[in-house]
């Protein structure tokens, strides 16, 4: 990252609070302590506020401080987009990705996306976070990450949806389950077995509440979980019947481990899966890379499962 566009006065703040005093950031830096201090009181000066408490235990930063120290963080992170944008231009495909995905592409899409990202553009760096719908957004919002991979992303102006497509509800159950003979089912049929469902906190949980919420107040109480990994052995287990969508469970499906049997009733609205971005800034060319092998590997992947499982949606 291009540091040295960073303001002197932003890095020496940061490094205080990194390491907690004046002297341990000196020596970090290569910088004399007297110049570090002189930058923090000629800030304090100019804000009006302290930026430190100043402590036996060392210096911990104020509020004020930690605005300081946001500012900084931001502020390397323009410089180092900055930076890999100018790499860019020159046409050379290097730089750092942010990405947050979900829990099911863990084990799902990610592996492919990374393997084909290493083997095309080794030069390209990216860091991946796992979270759920609401904090990928969040993230995003608050330029942590670069672009998500989330299900059901709500439209909002803050928000561009680079790309999106459907993924129709169905039910995963094991071969040996009762409904495995089926070639669809209904939510009336599913509420016969034990449930595996996800917890509030994830996206698709908020779905079925806001549309089947009958499911979960008129029948025993299901397993509930936010690891879509436990809820997935659950049904492979046999023991139990998970909600969910052929993205969510290809691995799985490609294995023979779990049939998937779409859910017909009207009522039944498909998820979403999106790669996203923010409106606010543009994406480099390093992000574009990334974002395409994501929405690559999501087609690649629900065709190779639309093809060779039977009872999986088609188109």
């Amino acid at each position: 990252m291009a540091f040295p566009l960073v303001p002197r006065a932003l890095r020496y703040v940061e490094e205080v609070a990194r390491q907690g005093s004046i002297q341990a950031a000196s020596r970090e830096l290569g910088i004399a302590a007297s110049a570090i201090d002189r930058q923090i009181l000629m800030l304090e000066d100019e804000l009006g506020a302290p930026l430190f408490e100043r402590q036996p235990t060392g210096m911990r930063p104020t509020p004020v401080g930690g605005l300081i120290i946001s500012l900084s963080q931001r502020w390397k992170t323009d410089a180092g987009n900055l930076a890999a944008a100018v790499r860019q231009m020159k046409g050379v495909d290097i730089g750092h990705v942010r990405l947050a995905a979900m829990d099911s592409h863990a084990n799902g899409l990610l592996p492919a996306v990374i393997g084909t990202l290493v083997s095309r553009h080794p030069r390209i760096a990216l860091e991946v976070e796992i979270v759920s719908t609401d904090a990928a957004i969040t993230m995003l919002m608050d330029d942590r990450v670069d672009l998500v991979a989330a299900f059901n992303v709500k439209p909002r102006r803050e928000i561009h949806v680079l790309w999106s497509t459907d993924l129709p509800l169905g039910c995963a159950v094991a071969p040996s389950h009762p409904l495995a003979t089926q070639a669809s089912v209904r939510l009336k049929d599913v509420v016969s077995f034990p449930l595996a469902s996800q917890s509030r906190s994830l996206a698709i949980r908020r779905y079925m509440d806001d549309r089947h919420a009958w499911m979960f107040s008129e029948r025993d109480a299901p397993i509930v979980t936010n690891s879509l990994q436990l809820m997935k052995r659950l049904a492979v287990s046999g023991s139990h019947v998970a909600i969910t969508s052929e993205l969510d469970t290809a691995p799985e499906l490609l294995a023979g481990d779990l049939c998937f049997l779409p859910i017909i009733d009207d009522t039944a609205r498909p998820q979403t899966i999106a790669v996203a971005i923010s409106a606010r800034r543009p994406l480099l060319r390093t992000g574009q890379i990334v974002a395409d092998l994501v929405r690559d590997e999501v087609v690649r992947t629900l065709a190779a499962v639309r093809e060779r499982v039977p009872g999986a949606a088609k188109g």
